[in-house]
């Protein structure tokens, strides 16, 4: 078997996909064959925790391709991450039926309790597993396209569209806060009971999920790699690092703009459908533009425009906030507000950028 060039090029690619294989392998091992005594079995808890950091760190491959390799920091990229994560909670939602509180046989429960009559046409169709995972990635990335068809034909760059991306969360959050919207207002989306017949509580299930985000953060790693690597990469590259330049030879930028960051949205929206049954609720919290600012710090700590940096920043951000709201909770935000300066301070390019320096120095 023979692999492209441009991944047998990445070696740090490389190492990323085999400890996703490792532990893609491994975790499930250590849940369901190591005896719950024994000190190497991992909890339900600690599964789910991992195939969190998983999405999370999805998230900010997503990020880190337009950000790292296009220049556009956006601030906003946690609203695709919550409307794919409320396109597969609605398909979960309709999946209760009679089970819930009220025993309505369509009507989820927030909706009964709102005195709805009838469901929303927004929510027909959304029984259907197939149907609900193709708008994981269609309305994030319908959203993403028809920002971008208005802000990048209008030439908007720099801070400006970063605060226009912030405000498209913040408003899709007070939004979302809304019972008339039809989406459980500020109580979201929650008590899911299985997903094609499966309870969503089972370790087996949980174990199933864990792999679908350990293949889906891999396949999203190769997709964004290969892009990169491609002719389109360089004009990215080039947009970059000087936009008019890159319009004056010829390039439509707008148009590889627009088309790279709906891509870049559907990877959210499908690290959103993954982090929701594994957590078990969604609400619009997740739209606050603090969850954007956090993601973006992801990238920031492992190395923008390395794509394995996103994946590395994510992980040790988010262990170290699970490690530090346990054991120092009054500190935590804090601690990320001095983890960003200082990376901006001394590690401008990251952690992996540091690396890869070093290696450089050292050759």
């Amino acid at each position: 078997m023979r692999f492209p060039r441009w991944l047998l090029s990445d070696r740090t690619g490389l190492v990323l996909l085999a400890v996703l294989m490792i532990i893609g392998i491994g975790v499930p091992a250590l849940n369901l064959l190591v005896p719950p005594d024994h000190p190497l079995h991992l909890t339900a808890y600690t599964v789910t925790l991992l195939g969190k950091y998983l999405c999370y760190a999805l998230l900010a491959v997503s990020i880190d391709l337009v950000w790292g390799y296009m220049g556009i920091l956006s601030l906003g990229h946690a609203a695709f991450f919550t409307l794919g994560g409320y396109c597969f909670g609605m398909y979960m939602m309709r999946q209760i039926g009679t089970r819930g509180v009220y025993g309505d046989p369509v009507l989820p429960d927030f909706m009964v309790f709102l005195n709805w009559k009838d469901l929303p046409w927004y929510w027909h169709s959304f029984d259907m597993f197939w149907f609900a995972a193709l708008m994981v990635m269609v309305v994030p990335g319908l959203l993403a396209f028809i920002f971008g068809w208005f802000a990048f034909r209008s030439r908007v760059s720099g801070v400006y569209l970063s605060i226009i991306t912030q405000a498209l969360t913040y408003a899709l959050m007070l939004a979302f806060f809304r019972n008339e919207m039809g989406f459980g207002g500020n109580n979201g989306l929650t008590d899911f009971k299985d997903i094609l017949g499966y309870s969503i509580h089972a370790d087996e299930t949980r174990i199933v999920l864990f792999v679908l985000s350990a293949l889906a953060l891999a396949g999203g790693y190769l997709a964004c790699r290969w892009l990169v690597s491609t002719r389109m990469g360089r004009v990215l590259v080039a947009i970059r690092d000087s936009e008019d330049r890159t319009r004056f030879l010829g390039y439509r930028v707008e148009q590889v703009k627009t088309l790279v960051f709906t891509f870049s949205a559907m990877l959210a929206g499908v690290a959103g459908a993954l982090y929701v049954p594994q957590v078990g609720i969604i609400n619009p919290g997740e739209f606050a533009p603090l969850n954007s600012i956090e993601a973006v710090i992801w990238v920031a700590v492992g190395g923008r425009g390395t794509l394995v940096g996103a994946v590395v920043g994510a992980v040790l951000v988010n262990y170290s906030k699970s490690w530090l709201t346990a054991a120092l909770p009054e500190v935590w935000l804090f601690a990320l507000g001095g983890l960003f300066v200082a990376v901006t301070l001394l590690l401008p390019y990251g952690l992996i950028g540091l690396l890869r320096r070093r290696r450089e120095t050292a050759s």
